[in-house]
């Protein structure tokens, strides 16, 4: 192990907040996976598994700006132990009314539209708390490390929810209740030195974040790559029908359906880790994005449930490059005064990629079908990887993070 990664993992805050991160995000994965098994149970419509995103996506988008403005002036750990505690309160609801079976279209969509209330708060707050952790020098890792727990949770959360949805989706948000809770008190043990700021609130405060990034040209190729690519690319959405309809799986196939992209994920995080990207970093950037898109329409294509695998695997890895070079420039570049609202407005872009590309998902494949949607999306993407390369030429051309 070099001694800059021992270094890290002896940061003793950061590994408390990265513990944190992993129970929640191992929770939502489990929920997202319960809610949207138990949405296509009840109504079996490609639209309302789109819509479910598009609940999420609206308040995510209306409180995105004055969340960013809140995490810049409020302590960040404590927004982000208020949001896991909203979550565990989230899942105990629907336990409780999985217990009573009152389990509605409606009831999912009303704690759709808080979920992504929730993670317009979350989102910046989590990103936020990583700079002040750990020392400039050791980012990059930092980043990469965080991103290795994000796909673990990524893989074993959806994995363990279909597993446990065997046992019914009471067992589900139960154990999600658990891990929410166990994440809140993991955050309030977190120190670090907060700095009380007093940005008054105005019309130039919350569109700070928006100017800054704006105004560099390299932040916002970067960003909107992202946005586009997801948007056009994502499939999440549409899993539970290509698991029960096309690949015939149940809700166990599903789970490893969507473990397999964060797999893939995770192998790309360690060589990060372990081998940053030192040089043609842009170039580099939009080809991940571009085998991403190639990935996921050999996935709309396949019958088979390995290949199928294989290629969201594939998406995975490409992804988590994107993933972890957009957040080490953004946070590299971002004084700290600015960073909860300029990660606010990363978080509108992550979130009309992921949230609105379900339901741009759930739309196209209620009209086209499920197979020529991911397909389509998977060609769009592709096309924007080469369009940015004339687009954002500055962001092509970057060479060093």
């Amino acid at each position: 192990m070099s001694s800059s990664l021992s270094e890290l993992l002896a940061q003793r805050q950061f590994m408390r907040f990265w513990l944190a991160r992993i129970c929640g995000i191992t929770a939502h994965q489990m929920l997202m996976l319960a809610i949207s098994w138990h949405m296509y149970e009840l109504t079996n419509s490609a639209w309302d598994l789109g819509l479910v995103g598009l609940f999420q996506f609206i308040p995510a988008l209306l409180m995105a700006l004055p969340a960013g403005h809140v995490v810049d002036r409020l302590h960040r750990g404590r927004i982000f132990a208020t949001c896991m505690a909203l979550l565990a309160l989230i899942a105990v609801v629907l336990s409780m009314a999985t217990l009573q079976d009152q389990v509605s279209r409606t009831l999912i969509f009303g704690v759709a539209f808080v979920l992504g209330l929730t993670r317009a708060f979350q989102m910046p707050a989590q990103q936020a708390i990583t700079p002040l952790l750990v020392p400039k020098s050791l980012f990059q890792r930092a980043v990469a490390l965080s991103s290795t727990g994000v796909q673990v949770a990524v893989i074993c959360g959806p994995a363990l929810g279909g597993f446990l949805y065997l046992g019914g989706a009471l067992t589900v948000y139960r154990v999600c209740a658990a891990l929410f809770t166990l994440s809140m008190l993991l955050t309030l043990w977190v120190r670090y030195a907060h700095v009380a700021r007093h940005h008054s609130l105005s019309w130039q405060s919350l569109f700070a974040g928006v100017a800054f990034v704006w105004e560099r040209k390299v932040l916002l190729g970067a960003i909107s790559l992202d946005l586009f690519a997801v948007l056009l690319g994502g499939a999440t959405a549409l899993l539970p029908i290509f698991a029960r309809d096309i690949l015939h799986v149940g809700p166990e196939g599903l789970g490893l359906l969507r473990a397999a992209p964060a797999a893939g994920a995770l192998c790309m995080s360690v060589v990060i880790t372990r081998w940053p990207i030192q040089r043609y970093v842009g170039y580099k950037l939009l080809a991940a994005v571009a085998v991403f898109g190639l990935s996921l329409m050999v996935f709309g294509l396949s019958d088979s449930f390995v290949l199928s695998m294989v290629a969201l695997a594939v998406s995975g890895a490409a992804d988590n490059v994107s993933v972890v070079t957009r957040l080490t420039l953004m946070q590299m570049e971002t004084p700290d005064e600015m960073r909860g609202r300029v990660a606010a407005v990363n978080g509108v872009f992550i979130g009309a990629s992921n949230e609105l590309g379900e339901f741009e998902s759930g739309l196209t494949a209620a009209l086209w079908g499920p197979v020529a949607s991911v397909v389509a999306g998977g060609l769009g993407t592709v096309a924007i990887a080469l369009g940015w390369l004339k687009l954002f030429p500055d962001l092509a051309r970057r060479d060093k993070l």
